[in-house]
């Protein structure tokens, strides 16, 4: 009997993208093919489960703190170098936990969508220790040789020029698949704005510019001063969407009371429909996270990307724009010039929603689950050969004992 499809994805919780990744190509099996199963585990939590909070924390103290610094490293390490391979052999896995979840697990196939589980996903198979198909998903609009492994099988990648950048590194054509970066199936389908609006009791007519991203409240903050300032000539809707950052929740809404703002303010925390906020909305201002960018390609929201950090959300930021598909606000004076130059431009704001809908690949949850389950069998010959040439050495050596 052959056996059950069952993947096993690893994700890894720096930043929502990874996860929401993962999310999305779970949520496709469960819908496309029930047949296979899906099994999702965070490598940090895995690998450091008492260390994975600590580290996750002096990441993002070290993003927010230094960005230069990280910009600099990461341009410094982009491509395979003396420091970029002097970083890949600092290993931050056990191999004995490695082997332990796979074991545990048992998949047909593993799936990356966290660069530190693609590299110890090739070691394992660089070193015999396991024959297991694997994948890795990129979750930016950009390369990095942090994703890049000898012993990778197909990596799968968000727009055509990230593949020809995987090209550099000598990647077979072949195992490079542009199946677009997978996000949740809410965020594919087409909505009535204006029901959505009712639904959440909002001005039908009135320009609603959405506020989300950037998990320090930066944004937020930003925005709202340029609200106090009353630079807006006309009424606009304001959702400002905190997610889990009660602190800026509070501060917004301390900073809203008894201020005379000309504006509908709505502030919310986390919510999980944040696929209707975009639909009802005619821009969003947001940092330039991968999967977040590409829910509003799919939504056709014309975006105003807000101070992109350097490294990938610097390179997002330039392919998007690049696109037509949205703007760059590089800093506080830059976001209230340019929002007094969209709002009320409804021919920008046109030209913004037609080219995202122009470079927007449908289905991409989709595309990208048949490419990992395409990799196993693309393989399977390969392996079976492999197995015989094993069983044929052992019959050889049996004989010559």
């Amino acid at each position: 009997m052959a056996k059950r499809e069952k993947m096993l994805i690893l994700t890894g919780s720096l930043g929502d993208g990874h996860n929401k990744a993962a999310q999305a190509i779970i949520e496709a099996a469960r819908f496309y093919r029930p047949d296979v199963e899906v099994e999702v585990v965070d490598f940090l939590e895995w690998t450091h489960p008492y260390l994975h909070s600590v580290g996750k924390y002096c990441y993002i103290q070290w993003v927010k703190s230094l960005p230069s610094v990280y910009g600099y490293l990461y341009s410094k390490t982009r491509d395979v170098n003396t420091l970029s391979n002097w970083f890949k052999r600092m290993r931050s896995f056990s191999t004995n936990r490695m082997l332990e979840l796979l074991h545990e697990h048992n998949p047909t196939e593993v799936v990356s969508t966290f660069p530190g589980a693609a590299a110890a996903m090739s070691y394992l198979k660089s070193n015999g220790l396991t024959s297991v198909p694997t994948v890795t998903v990129l979750t930016d609009y950009t390369d990095h040789s942090y994703w890049i492994h000898p012993s990778t099988d197909r990596y799968l990648v968000g727009a055509e020029h990230v593949k020809q950048k995987l090209l550099r590194y000598r990647i077979p054509e072949h195992r490079i698949v542009v199946t677009g970066i997978p996000i949740r199936l809410p965020f594919t389908l087409t909505y009535d704005r204006l029901v959505l609006r009712d639904k959440h009791h909002l001005d039908r007519m009135m320009p609603t510019v959405l506020v989300m991203g950037g998990g320090h409240g930066l944004i937020g903050k930003q925005l709202m001063s340029v609200l106090q300032e009353k630079v807006l000539s006309a009424p606009v809707q304001f959702i400002f969407v905190c997610g889990r950052n009660k602190k800026l929740k509070q501060w917004l809404e301390d900073e809203l009371q008894g201020t005379n703002i000309p504006h509908r303010v709505i502030i919310t925390g986390f919510v999980d429909h944040v696929h209707e906020l975009m639909a009802l909305s005619d821009l969003i201002v947001t940092k330039p996270g991968g999967l977040t960018v590409s829910e509003a390609l799919a939504l056709e929201l014309p975006m105003m990307l807000y101070k992109p950090i350097p490294g990938q959300e610097q390179d997002n930021a330039a392919y998007l724009v690049g696109l037509g598909a949205a703007m760059e606000a590089k800093n506080a004076a830059d976001l209230k010039n340019q929002l007094l130059q969209v709002i009320q431009n409804q021919s920008l704001l046109l030209k913004l929603k037609r080219n995202a809908r122009l470079s927007h690949l449908k289905e991409r949850a989709l595309h990208t689950l048949n490419a990992i389950l395409e990799t196993k069998s693309r393989y399977k010959v390969v392996r079976e050969k492999n197995q015989l040439t094993y069983a044929n050495a052992t019959v050889a050596l049996s004989s010559v004992d």
